[in-house]
């Protein structure tokens, strides 16, 4: 049984993103290509990695400038059919709009406050408020603009979900799968099951999966099949 994790396929070979599709395919609902990847193999490796999956097809190049520019790029996928395509909730609610309208078969997601930004980094580009109070300020206009999923943290998938009720997809980054936590993990990290607990729809996992590709696909499958044991148990 597929879990609703959505694999982070981060590689420069295009080969490689094949067979690790085809070694998690029974375990991975959603696969995740990310702006590397769309510039670096463009659509024809999106059809490549659609060849070899039914599962869903995460292009996560995280859209943001004007309504119009952003209308154009979101309209010159639809011809990929993703799943979700990500735009930054920060470019505003018409501009969140402009890729709802342009894509009305996909789920335009949008991307909340980026994991890598700190309190002190959202008050020098000019936030007034903390990251949760931002993420959840960003989500419910983003869905009130017609965006059908999120992308959060997991410290802050609670409020959104409060914030925002059950019909949107959260989509969250930043997990550490049971079987990787040891005695000096981070405090602050979340296991994949906490997060689903705490509301998330789907939960982001690359290198705790495709580390294991070094020992092979056969590997790198039972991965895949442990971490999603973990989450449906």
């Amino acid at each position: 049984m597929k879990a609703p994790i959505v694999l982070a396929v981060d590689t420069n070979d295009l080969g490689t993103a094949q067979k690790w599709i085809e070694a998690t395919n029974d375990s991975v609902s959603v696969y995740k290509l990310g702006l590397e990847f769309f510039l670096t193999f463009g659509q024809d490796g999106v059809r490549a990695i659609k060849n070899v999956t039914d599962a869903d097809i995460f292009l996560d190049l995280k859209l943001h400038d004007i309504p119009h520019t952003v209308s154009g790029a979101a309209q010159s996928v639809n011809n990929l059919a993703p799943k979700y395509l990500t735009v930054h909730a920060s470019g505003g609610r018409v501009m969140i709009k402009s890729a709802v309208d342009a894509l009305p078969s996909t789920d335009v997601t949008a991307v909340t406050i980026l994991t890598s930004l700190s309190e002190e980094d959202l008050f020098e580009i000019g936030f007034a408020n903390n990251a949760l109070e931002s993420a959840v300020a960003l989500a419910k206009m983003s869905v009130a603009a017609g965006a059908k999923a999120i992308v959060c943290s997991p410290l802050e998938i609670s409020a959104i979900r409060s914030a925002i009720g059950p019909a949107p997809t959260i989509i969250t980054p930043g997990v550490r799968p049971l079987s990787e936590v040891g005695t000096d993990d981070q405090k602050r990290t979340m296991t994949p099951s906490d997060a689903i607990a705490a509301g998330a729809s789907l939960v982001v996992i690359g290198r705790p999966i495709t580390g294991a590709w070094k020992d092979g696909a056969q590997a790198m499958q039972a991965k895949a099949r442990l971490i999603a044991d973990e989450i449906l148990k």
